[in-house]
């Protein structure tokens, strides 16, 4: 990451809407925003596999559900907020990954500038790279301060979306399955 043209940048945009940079309250902000970029945007120096390699054998094909993982992340086309829950569901095909993985995938891809729909593909297709299972569906409801903070204010609203790999795309009572259990 850049921090001399983060710097510069959030100097310019300070400037720009009438503040005084170098007024107390102010002069350090470019920099702790600077530091901040490196927690909030961390994912482009991560991969997914790196999480998803650790997996282990298992002789089940029962489905595994990991739901309500909490995410933030930032709406590329406003750099405001946008958070909820994740919710992951597989069904393994010889391997199991551990669960704290499925949460480290989410945060690969939730630390970077994003949309909550390339976000869920995203996950979606990693866990079927990573674990190779029958199939995968991963779902997220996340609220976005873009509509609740700026535009049309309507805060609470929640946006849902959703992604099936494999035997989720074939099979209606899978994902029905799904549905019921992270309810």
């Amino acid at each position: 990451m850049d921090y001399e043209k983060i710097e510069q940048a959030v100097a310019l945009l300070l400037e720009g809407i009438g503040e005084d940079v170098t007024r107390e309250g102010l002069k350090d902000t470019p920099r702790r925003i600077a530091q901040m970029c490196t927690e909030l945007f961390g994912g482009y120096t991560e991969e997914a596999g790196e999480h998803l390699s650790k997996a282990f054998h298992s002789d089940t094909g029962d489905m595994v559900v990991e739901k309500d993982i909490s995410f933030y992340s930032v709406c590329e086309h406003h750099l405001l907020p946008f958070f909820g829950k994740v919710h992951i569901g597989y069904i393994p095909d010889g391997k199991v990954v551990g669960l704290s993985k499925l949460a480290r995938t989410v945060e690969v891809y939730a630390r970077r500038a994003q949309l909550q729909e390339q976000l869920t593909s995203q996950i979606a297709t990693a866990v079927m790279e990573g674990l190779h299972p029958k199939g995968v569906m991963v779902m997220i409801e996340a609220e976005h301060m873009c509509m609740t903070m700026r535009g049309v204010k309507k805060p609470g609203t929640k946006t849902a979306t959703y992604a099936v790999r494999g035997a989720f795309e074939q099979d209606a009572g899978l994902r029905q399955m799904f549905m019921n259990m992270i309810r």
